[in-house]
């Protein structure tokens, strides 16, 4: 039988539908094909976009030249703009600004036919590094108030290019997912004093573990309570933080670890899915007193992996609510069952 169930962090509800079940051996999905290199985001092809941001390179190397592990590039087609200066104005009724932020592209590895799963722990240490240092960096314009990092992978997860990258976008405003989950923290937290993440953490790591996925001394995969999509993910730092650029050296290896396991869980159960996944994090807090006085207490960032199986249709727009035909709970049996197996590159 169905059942409705209640995402203890904002409220919202989502419809756990069982009769429809989508079991892995069930999903059929096109085989996604990898287009051949080189290209643009290959080692040795620098010079076809010499608008390095930020690399992690070898010692000697020079800018715009092979020797990298992870180089950050402009996207050539951004969403949101640099240049220009912030400006906010109404029209009649309705309030624009300009499309004044950051897009960036982490190309995550120099060779073309691995993804990120495939990568050697270490070489995902330094993605995650990059990840850190472009945030940190954008956290000084003071323009932005947020940055998104996020990752598709496979067409229908919105890749257009298959070298393997994940993405950068820093909006002038708070987005509206992220500020849902920043108000129900925070609720959370002035009714209970205890941050809602922790006590999710607190609940599938020492209690019943029935949704627990992989951890490890820092992090935990687990398939949250309230799952909007079948097999979704996510990864949380056990230690308490609201920052992600707060995360530390060790930390990095840590969620390197856990990242790329859960990553080769999914390839394993499901044959190498379409999937999001995104961070959210604390924003940038450099406003007027009091703005999110208490998030360093009540967030915690965490990573949400999205596997796109499945595509919400005329109910789903219609009512904001989810229908999940897989059981969080037999979705963390399966992937952690799921043997994470061997990879081309360790």
């Amino acid at each position: 039988m169905s059942e409705l169930r209640r995402d203890p962090v904002m409220g919202r509800w989502v419809i756990i539908a069982p009769e429809r079940s989508l079991r892995p051996d069930q999903i059929m999905l096109p085989k996604q094909e990898r287009q051949s290199g080189p290209c643009v985001f290959c080692g040795g092809q620098e010079a076809l976009d010499p608008n390095e941001l930020f690399a992690v390179r070898a010692p000697g190397t020079a800018r715009n030249t092979p020797g990298w592990q992870v180089r950050v590039l402009p996207n050539k087609f951004p969403v949101l703009r640099i240049e220009g200066k912030l400006v906010r104005e109404g029209v009649g009724m309705f309030d624009m600004m300009t499309g004044v932020g950051a897009h960036e592209v982490i190309v995550e590895s120099p060779e073309h036919d691995l993804d990120l799963a495939d990568l050697p722990e270490e070489q995902i240490a330094h993605v995650i590094r990059a990840y850190r240092e472009r945030m940190n960096d954008l956290g000084g314009d003071d323009r932005f108030k947020y940055v998104l990092i996020f990752k598709n992978h496979g067409y229908l997860a919105g890749a257009t290019l298959s070298h393997t990258h994940s993405q950068l976008i820093a909006t002038p405003v708070t987005p509206k997912r992220v500020k849902e989950e920043l108000i129900g923290a925070q609720r959370y937290y002035e009714f209970k004093r205890r941050c809602v993440f922790c006590d999710i953490i607190k609940q599938e790591t020492r209690l019943t573990r029935e949704r627990l996925v992989f951890e490890n001394g820092m992090f935990a995969a687990i398939s949250p309570f309230a799952a909007r999509a079948p097999y979704e993910a996510w990864i949380l730092p056990k230690q308490h933080s609201c920052d992600f650029v707060a995360i530390t050296e060790s930390e990095c290896l840590g969620l390197a670890q856990v990242l790329k396991t859960t990553l080769l869980k999914l390839r394993g159960a499901l044959n190498d899915p379409p999937f999001n996944f995104l961070i959210h994090t604390a924003p940038f807090r450099r406003p007027h007193p009091g703005y999110w006085s208490s998030i360093q207490h009540d967030f915690h960032w965490h990573l949400e992996i999205i596997p796109r199986l499945t595509r919400p249709a005329g109910f789903e727009e219609g009512s904001g609510f989810y229908i999940n035909p897989v059981p969080p709970e037999e979705a963390a049996a399966v992937l952690a069952a799921t043997p994470p197996g061997l990879d081309s590159a360790q």
